[in-house]
């Protein structure tokens, strides 16, 4: 039966969730914006070619940097306005993107165009880390996982959505730097609204309730803080456990949207067919099918988790990875590899949502906004980790029959090893 207070017309019911929510949907859908101009201008102009390395270096310039700073970013969450944070993030963000979409415009492809992009990301990190540590000030305790269902599950969808409106965009001209600049531009309007939004919250509303104000963010503080926080997190064995899973998962999605981008651009990049199609419009459809597997995710999670527990639901799902993805995958055609990303979309959302869900009921206020800067620099290192070891070893072609035996080999060891570690701990 479901549980008084956790369906999502409760959820909804809760003016203080639908506006975390609304600002969620804004800054998200803008991120699919702009990362669809972003991996356009990279993968698919004309004006520009990268190779393999090149792809995966991207991602690591972008990602990597972060992640070595998420950490003290996660002691600032917990010392600053939750609300603040969201609020002067997004106008940043903004701003970030004018400069982004100037240097696309130029022809820019160097050290400028990397850094500019990894400014705009590492900003984008810290204000989902604030969007996922603020969510328990807007619901009850015993709705999280319906509460994180409808918000993370809904943020992807619209980030998918975004993506795939800028990729309609792109079609209707001649794709070029001008192109892609204009619509890198496009992603400044969503992040000012939901700057607008969330600006709506009293300033201390979201947390922390107990925070060390200005005089805490010293570089010894923030020291102190990570010290702290991971001793804390290291207190939680359920915490860490989840945090292994969402890793090694981060690792097989990693690899396979490598394998899925090469092959697009390449044996795919002119396939036609009445329905399923290769090149840009193709992957748009892999991102849509995607889409449907989050959706899906949302509605049979909660439900789930309620029947079977988050330990055995999460195990069922990583196993379910391991037998899925190469079955769909080997066929390295257009309908297994659509058929093969909603699949994806439904483990990668499903299992975030048990992470989250475990992460916010295991940890306190207080620490939330470091645990969710490491969980942030987790699944950055091990996503960019898999794809520069995929851009080493898969053909240029993205046909790998190895790479697929190795997502089901990894998948189906972390569903054992979470099974294992998370016996005494059964939620």
């Amino acid at each position: 039966m479901r549980a008084a207070g956790t369906s999502v017309r409760h959820l909804l019911s809760r003016g203080d969730f639908r506006r975390l929510l609304a600002a969620r949907l804004l800054a998200q859908s803008g991120d699919g914006v702009l990362q669809a101009a972003l991996a356009g201008t990279v993968l698919f102009n004309p004006q520009r070619a990268a190779d393999p390395v090149d792809v995966a270096a991207a991602f690591a310039v972008l990602l990597l940097p972060y992640s070595v700073v998420g950490p003290f970013a996660g002691v600032w969450l917990d010392r600053w306005s939750r609300r603040q944070v969201l609020v002067r993030a997004n106008v940043l963000r903004a701003g970030q993107v004018a400069v982004v979409a100037a240097l696309v415009l130029a022809g820019d492809d160097g050290p400028l165009f990397y850094a500019a992009g990894l400014a705009v990301f590492a900003v984008t990190r810290f204000l989902l880390s604030a969007l996922s540590a603020a969510l328990p000030h807007t619901t009850d305790p015993a709705a999280l996982v319906p509460a994180n269902a409808l918000s993370t599950t809904s943020g992807a969808v619209a980030t998918v959505a975004g993506g795939l409106a800028a990729l309609g965009l792109l079609q209707l001209g001649t794709a070029g730097d001008a192109a892609y600049a204009a619509v890198a531009l496009a992603a400044a309007l969503p992040y000012l609204a939901s700057a607008a939004v969330a600006a709506g919250f009293a300033r201390p509303y979201l947390g922390p309730d107990a925070g060390d104000g200005p005089g805490g963010t010293t570089a010894r503080a923030v020291l102190r803080g990570m010290v702290a926080g991971a001793r804390h997190l290291g207190e939680r064995p359920a915490a860490v456990a989840a945090l292994a899973a969402i890793g090694a998962h981060r690792v097989c999605y990693g690899l396979l949207t490598l394998m899925t981008l090469l092959l697009y651009r390449g044996p795919l990049a002119g396939s036609t067919g009445p329905v399923l199609a290769g090149g840009l419009a193709g992957l748009g459809q892999v991102l849509a099918a995607g889409s449907v597997g989050t959706l899906l995710a949302a509605a049979v999670t909660p439900p789930a988790v309620r029947r079977l527990g988050t330990r055995r639901w999460v195990v069922l799902l990583l196993a379910g990875g391991a037998v899925l993805q190469p079955a769909l995958g080997l066929t390295f055609a257009p309908a297994g590899l659509v058929a093969a990303g909603l699949v994806l979309g439904f483990v990668a959302q499903a299992v975030k949502i048990c992470v989250d869900a475990t992460l916010q009921r295991s940890v306190d206020d207080d620490f939330r906004g470091r645990v969710f800067s490491v969980y942030d620099t987790t699944v950055n290192v091990a996503y960019v980790a898999a794809l520069v070891t995929a851009a080493l070893l898969l053909p240029a072609s993205g046909r790998s029959v190895p790479g697929l035996v190795v997502v089901a080999a990894l998948y189906g060891l972390t569903a054992a090893g979470y099974a294992r570690a998370t016996r005494v701990h059964a939620a």
